[in-house]
């Protein structure tokens, strides 16, 4: 009777400690990379960030940039790492940011091989360009907005993700292509390839972390704090130099403090862009 008794007693424990679990909170990325490759970079920050805030985090992203800009509009994950926040059609989600990486501003760039003869924008009419799909703010927004604005007609090719345009590039099946100037770079290394800038824009700040308004403040600063805290912490130092090895990128400083205010030219572009992505 004392062994049944005891028994019932750790399954009540058991029961009850399962019970307490924080339920897991969907954080979403974006599209850049192959989902293999986005998963082997961040799954281990979100770990890191989960035990450290006490709020567990799995990535979750959609089959395509559409699908995932799909999501995003609905409000469907509570965390996201995404610049989609901030479209027109976005906006009324109320996603708010509360962190960024430690980095300088980035750019959109149309980019050819080296060994390429093209040269200029101009270059560029009635050629066929990669893209990495219609929502892409820097490979597909800002470098189609600057074709449009300069009347250079092109043929596009969307490609899926910021890789799948430039391994078209590489591919020779295309004689240019828009890109997100740091994927870009990191792509080369890994890649071995070598390539030539013939248009870029002006800086823009990398995606921002952003939580859904219907997620508690006090996990968004829970959150927010782990993410921040990560690169003072050598465990995260760790932790963000081995994903940052992955995709041959210099070692992520870590995160800073931000809020949509840092993201204003973002804000501003999408509201006057010539280009109707979605």
């Amino acid at each position: 009777m004392k062994i049944i008794n005891l028994l019932a007693g750790i399954a009540l424990l058991l029961s009850a400690a399962a019970s307490a679990r924080e339920p897991e909170l969907t954080f979403g990325v974006l599209n850049q990379r192959s989902p293999t490759l986005t998963a082997q970079y961040w799954n281990p920050i979100l770990q890191y960030v989960g035990e450290k805030s006490g709020v567990p985090l799995k990535m979750r992203m959609g089959r395509s940039a559409q699908e995932t800009y799909a999501m995003t509009q609905r409000g469907e994950f509570q965390f996201v790492y995404s610049n989609h926040i901030f479209t027109v059609e976005n906006r009324a989600a109320g996603y708010k940011v509360f962190a960024r990486p430690d980095e300088k501003p980035v750019q959109g760039q149309l980019v050819v091989l080296d060994e390429s003869p093209f040269h200029a924008l101009s270059d560029l009419e009635g050629k066929e360009v990669a893209f990495p799909n219609q929502s892409a703010f820097l490979g597909y927004y800002v470098t189609m907005d600057a074709l449009m604005r300069a009347g250079i007609k092109t043929r596009p090719l969307f490609s899926g993700n910021q890789e799948g345009a430039m391994g078209q590039l590489k591919a020779g099946r295309v004689v240019a292509a828009g890109v997100h100037s740091e994927v870009m770079h990191d792509f080369a290394q890994r890649e071995q390839i070598k390539y030539r800038v013939v248009w870029t824009s002006g800086g823009y700040l990398n995606l921002p972390l952003a939580a859904h308004p219907s997620v508690p403040q006090a996990k968004v600063k829970a959150v927010r704090d782990a993410f921040i805290g990560m690169g003072k912490d050598p465990e995260g130092i760790k932790i963000l130099a081995a994903s940052s090895a992955l995709i041959k990128q210099k070692a992520l400083a870590g995160f800073v403090p931000s809020t949509d205010k840092e993201y204003e030219n973002v804000i501003s572009f999408y509201r006057s862009s010539l280009v109707k992505g979605q």
